[in-house]
């Protein structure tokens, strides 16, 4: 198997199951795990299994389809019933990605709307694949409206991982460099390390480098090392929520990186699909951030554990970046620049348009 020739949330042949790749064993291992109880994908989401704000997005719509597949011989109100409570479930499983709750969102509207017992399952499988297929669309567009930020020759530093593996296909913030790539353009990537969890040692050095993109992996705490000799030209991030302000939730460790960009005149892009965008939310001091095990930062990669017994641990999964940081938020509506709170609104107000 070719890590670039696979999606990264996919729904099984007979339908009855949503394949994921299990980026817990990644790189060492490429293994696709099929799921079909609510435990299980509960699992998935909490542990990583899968994970990106639009993959778990995707993920939730396909599992709120295969479980429906599984009610048999109850009422519609009973059907109603338990798939709003394994809605609810889901919803619980990551507290600031707001495309889970996006995507679920729309899953539940499906049910809420439907009137017959008999076409709520082919309107939730409708659903499910248009949210599917809308992140594939909508990928490929921030690469389109991201390559234009990229000149030939450019080296480009990102965090965490906003790949394929984060989404469906082509990712957020690599797709722009997956298009330089096809463009012919020679770019030379690097990665931050991305501690606790090491997503970007472990799935974007990972994917980009399978991919024959000139690659260079180096810890958190080196990037303004890299800004300082003049090899990082842009800066490309995802992440994982969008105040209406441009205030930005993505992981921890990417505030750092925009602070030293801010110093050394880099700019700063957001690659954020607008599903990503939550206007509700006025800005990131109401973003709620997930706390995750200390674990991960005593003992998860390590032989034997690498602090002292009975340390206070603080891990956070995710930190907000302060709009003033960020020289451009490039949707699949084109790119939104300061003031966010005027430029957001107008994309927000294109999709609505582009959707009539």
């Amino acid at each position: 198997m070719n890590i670039n020739n696979i999606d990264t949330v996919f729904l099984s042949d007979d339908e009855k199951e949503v394949v994921i790749i299990d980026q817990t064993l990644l790189p060492v291992e490429l293994k696709l795990e099929k799921l079909n109880k609510l435990s299980d994908m509960e699992r998935a989401i909490k542990r990583l299994e899968v994970r990106g704000a639009p993959a778990i997005g995707v993920f939730a719509a396909l599992s709120v389809y295969v479980l429906g597949r599984q009610i048999e011989e109850k009422s519609l109100e009973e059907t109603k019933k338990e798939l709003f409570s394994d809605i609810d479930r889901l919803n619980a499983t990551r507290p600031t990605a707001v495309n889970l709750s996006w995507a679920l969102k729309r899953m539940r509207h499906i049910i809420e709307s439907t009137d017959s017992l008999s076409e709520l399952v082919s309107r939730l499988k409708k659903e499910a694949i248009t949210i599917y297929e809308e992140d594939i669309d909508c990928c490929r567009k921030i690469g389109e409206y991201g390559v234009s930020l990229i000149k030939d020759g450019d080296g480009i530093l990102t965090h965490c991982n906003a790949g394929k593996l984060a989404t469906v296909r082509y990712g957020t913030a690599t797709a722009p460099m997956y298009l330089a790539k096809e463009k012919g353009m020679k770019i030379k990537v690097y990665c931050d390390e991305t501690r606790p969890l090491l997503q970007g040692a472990r799935l974007t050095a990972f994917e980009l480098s399978s991919a024959g993109i000139d690659t260079t992996l180096q810890c958190d705490n080196m990037s303004a090392s890299l800004m300082k000799k003049g090899l990082i030209n842009a800066v490309f991030v995802g992440c994982d929520r969008v105040a209406s302000n441009g205030d930005v939730a993505n992981k921890i460790g990417t505030s750092m990186a925009a602070l030293a960009a801010k110093r050394y005149n880099v700019p700063f892009y957001v690659a954020a699909p607008t599903s990503t965008i939550d206007m509700d939310t006025p800005s990131g001091d109401q973003i709620t951030i997930e706390e995750r095990d200390p674990s991960e930062v005593t003992d998860l990669w390590y032989e034997k554990r690498m602090a002292p017994e009975g340390i206070s641990i603080y891990n956070p999964a995710f930190d907000v970046t302060d709009n003033d940081l960020i020289s451009g938020i490039v949707t699949e509506y084109g790119i939104a620049r300061p003031p966010f709170n005027e430029s957001l609104k107008e994309i927000m107000e294109r999709k609505e348009k582009c959707q009539k």
